[in-house]
């Protein structure tokens, strides 16, 4: 399994083009899937973690209607990409429209998978209380490890 950590501010170039951090390219494979993420961010996913995502939503079976939105949001969306020899991939108008992307950007490993954020968004939740240490602290403390 690929492990993703660090965070790294990058720059959209005139053609939507983002370039992947080097430390990241060797883990993420020739091909990996770009869709919409939470709280206004994108998820990066290798082609493998995008196969176990969507077998586990599709084993929750068609009836339940929350899987099914689930589901829509997440594919209807998505898109498969590769990097360029200079390690760079586009970004199609609506992912960027999604994450409120313009230029600036903030690409953050997290785990199994990375995130892209516009600067402001990444720096708006950094500020946020869901980045703040004590709240933080007592999520932790409630979970079971």
């Amino acid at each position: 399994m690929a492990l993703f950590i660090g965070d790294f501010p990058h720059t959209l170039d005139d053609k939507g083009r983002l370039i992947m951090p080097s430390k990241f390219r060797n883990e993420l494979g020739k091909s990996f899937v770009v869709t919409r993420g939470l709280e206004g961010c994108l998820f990066v996913f290798t082609e493998e973690k995008w196969i176990d995502f969507t077998n586990k939503l599709n084993s929750r079976g068609l009836s339940q209607k929350d899987i099914r939105s689930i589901t829509r949001f997440f594919c209807s969306c998505a898109m498969t990409s590769d990097l360029d020899k200079q390690g760079r991939f586009l970004l199609n108008k609506d992912l960027r429209s999604h994450a409120g992307i313009e230029r600036d950007v903030i690409v953050v490993g997290v785990s199994d998978r990375i995130e892209i954020w516009a600067k402001e968004r990444w720096s708006e939740y950094c500020d946020s209380e869901y980045s703040d240490e004590n709240v933080i602290s007592e999520k932790f403390d409630g979970l079971d490890f």
